[in-house]
């Protein structure tokens, strides 16, 4: 995958399809996993890799979309309130700007790390402002793999942000990664059931400290 591809039109108007879609029924493909501080998590099994996708609905309260959109995109802000974060840089190659995450796993688990391109549009659809942020896992022989450290090479995500009508956010998120290894059960399922819910609310409580930072 090169970095000189980026996300579509069409890439982004899917994702906000998402937002207003309803959640996924009962009995169908995505199971609900858990809800919890007013998040839903749904999960679909992944036949090919054996491994799950990850829609989460939900809401997050005194957290302006725009604001929300800010926080989430600001690097150096994310290196203070997200404690799972080893190393977070962003680069130009090939006119495009690359980010080198890694992140920190639990002993004696090998720290994983990512290479990839986000990309963020403010849109506005049938007069709703939207915000929608997309990234995707990229090769690029500048980033070679590091040792010690087990570089995940399928990584997709989308954000997608709205109004909730009052001084929140509405918010869809997918998910899909490949941590590769042998990662335990247990530190999937509690990812999946806590560490995404408790990220989310990090991310409200940083929306609430970065109007103090400003």
């Amino acid at each position: 995958m090169e970095a000189q591809r980026g996300f579509s039109e069409e890439q982004f108007q899917a994702a906000c399809r998402e937002l207003s879609q309803p959640a996924p029924a009962a009995g169908g493909a995505w199971q609900l996993l858990v809800e919890t501080m007013g998040i839903s998590i749904y999960r679909l099994h992944d036949e090919q890799s054996g491994l799950y996708e990850y829609k989460i609905f939900g809401g997050l309260a005194d957290c302006p979309p725009e604001l929300l959109a800010d926080v989430y995109m600001d690097l150096d802000y994310r290196k203070q309130w997200d404690q799972y974060v080893k190393e977070l840089s962003e680069k130009i190659y090939d006119g495009k700007r690359i980010i080198y995450w890694e992140v920190k796993y639990p002993f004696p688990l090998s720290n994983r790390d990512y290479v990839y391109l986000r990309e963020r549009r403010d849109m506005e659809i049938e007069g709703q402002k939207i915000w929608v942020m997309l990234a995707k896992s990229v090769s690029l022989p500048q980033c070679p793999e590091k040792p010690g450290i087990i570089r995940v090479n399928s990584y997709v995500q989308s954000l997608v942000l709205e109004s909730d009508g009052k001084t929140g956010s509405k918010v869809y998120m997918y998910y899909f990664d490949n941590p590769g290894g042998m990662i335990p059960s247990w530190l999937i399922n509690w990812t999946a059931k806590s560490g995404v819910p408790a990220f989310l609310k990090d991310l409200q409580k940083a929306c609430l400290n970065y109007c103090k930072k400003t």
